[in-house]
């Protein structure tokens, strides 16, 4: 399976977690958050930036997860009715954090919410199958300049 992860060029050659807090973790628990398409990973991208912040130097890893690799998906109907509100982010976290901690899966894959009939799948890099998880190409991305004037 492919998956796709837009960032700053200067990250282009690695696969690394941050341990920023996101949707689906808590500050210091280590996610690398990917889209099923690129278009996902530019509208996810492009929620979390600002204007000024699209216009520096992008790329479009595009990453192959074995097709061997148990992935445990969480579902709509899973989640509160209202689970994408940024309010409700401790959900989500909870689940994620949860799922890092039991290392059962290497990739969960869960509902995007902003296109919530799409998903994002989110690697656990220490899982003891994430070197099977590899950066296949990175290619060059740029923003369109309308997309936040």
């Amino acid at each position: 399976m492919e998956v796709y992860r837009i960032t700053l060029k200067k990250w282009s050659n690695i696969l690394k977690a941050s341990g920023f807090p996101g949707r689906w973790n808590s500050k210091g628990v280590f996610v690398i958050y990917t889209s099923s398409s690129r278009a996902l990973a530019s509208l996810e991208n492009l929620v979390h930036r600002s204007g000024e912040g699209l216009n520096k130097e992008f790329g479009t890893m595009e990453i192959e997860i074995p097709n061997n690799l148990k992935v445990q998906q969480i579902k709509l109907s899973q989640l509160s009715k209202n689970w994408y509100n940024y309010e409700n982010y401790s959900e989500c976290q909870k689940i994620g954090d949860k799922w890092v901690e039991e290392s059962k899966y290497p990739v969960l894959k869960v509902p995007s919410a902003i296109v919530k009939m799409e998903h994002n799948y989110l690697i656990n890099p220490n899982h003891t199958q994430f070197q099977k998880v590899r950066i296949k190409t990175f290619e060059e991305f740029k923003f369109d300049p309308r997309l936040k004037e």
